[in-house]
């Protein structure tokens, strides 16, 4: 296991915002191997609501119109999914 202070001191130079972009670049990532537009578009809506609720005194606005574009581009998405 990692030591806190490791994980601690790696974070301290990003914003919430920049973490929250990594975990979905994982996220997706690792959604991409089961090949279901569903389960992406799904993972694609949840981090666009996690986008949109984050307050905005710890993420500057620009994640804002991410969650809010990830929340019109999911539906659609999850729309067009044939499974």
């Amino acid at each position: 296991m990692l030591p806190l202070q490791l994980v601690d001191s790696f974070l301290l130079n990003y914003n919430v915002g920049q973490a929250l972009l990594l975990v979905f670049v994982f996220a997706t990532v690792g959604v991409l191997p089961l090949k279901s537009q569903k389960v992406l578009a799904l993972n694609t809506i949840v981090f666009g609501l996690i986008f949109a609720l984050t307050p905005q005194s710890l993420v500057p606005i620009h994640y804002l119109f991410l969650g809010l574009a990830l929340l019109v581009v999911g539906p659609l998405l999850y729309a067009t999914a044939s499974n």
